[in-house]
């Protein structure tokens, strides 16, 4: 089994070296690790640290002309991988790779083709998103992923816990003859949605989370990305 990591990089230069590590260091087992870098022509030295991983072994380092959206560089990503089982990482420190056994386990198992990584499992929704001095930004961020599971379980039927998270493992079978059009975080929702239509269920799993702020760096724009979002799940619902 190979497993295809896919990374989006844009301004992370702080970051980028550490997720990079420890992505090469995880445990995966038996299974093979093949490892996708997407650098979107970052302006703080992302693009000069990628540079470094183009000769490392079972490594692709992709560069696009310009950033035209994280939801473009994955697509670029899933477009360029070869393993069985594909994982989208970001390239800051939110989430721990320590997780990804606990993620694959399912579909390794023959008991789904996607995975969820939730955040709120076993511990509650309102602790996912504690940004450090920005309270308010926490609250409607935290009331935008309840709405969003809302609008999935009226349009879809389908009760989730934590769609807006960046851990979405799927089989790379699961996603033949679906064409993906998003470029924006807008595509965490169209990947969720395809699938559901296709009759793929997600089966969700805790994993660790530790939110950072606007200040320390976090990218998403709380009224635009959230608008289409939540435009997208209804959008996708209805045509492909």
């Amino acid at each position: 089994m190979k497993v295809s990591i896919i990374i989006p990089v844009y301004n992370e230069a702080k970051t980028f070296p550490e997720i990079i590590r420890r992505v090469y260091n995880v445990d995966l087992g038996s299974a093979k690790k093949e490892v996708i870098i997407v650098e979107s022509n970052s302006t703080d030295g992302c693009r000069e640290i990628a540079r470094k991983y183009r000769k490392m072994s079972g490594t692709k380092v992709i560069f696009e002309k310009k950033a035209n959206g994280k939801g473009s560089a994955v697509r670029i990503g899933m477009s360029n991988a070869t393993g069985d089982i594909i994982i989208i990482q970001d390239a800051d420190l939110e989430y721990d790779v320590n997780d990804y056994k606990r993620l694959i386990k399912p579909i390794a198992e023959g008991k789904t083709e996607f995975v969820l990584g939730s955040r709120t499992l076993k511990r509650g929704h309102w602790k996912i998103r504690a940004l450090k001095g920005d309270k308010m930004s926490s609250l409607v961020l935290n009331y935008g992923g309840l709405i969003f599971n809302l609008t999935y379980l009226i349009l879809y039927g389908v009760k989730m816990t934590d769609i807006a998270t960046m851990y979405k493992v799927f089989t790379r079978n699961s996603i033949k003859g679906i064409k993906f059009k998003s470029t924006g975080f807008e595509l965490d929702a169209e990947i969720i949605s395809k699938l559901l239509k296709k009759g793929i269920k997600p089966v969700e799993v805790p994993v660790s989370y530790s939110s950072r702020s606007f200040m320390e760096g976090k990218k998403v724009h709380i009224a635009r990305d959230g608008f289409r979002s939540l435009w997208a799940i209804i959008k996708y619902r209805f045509v492909d």
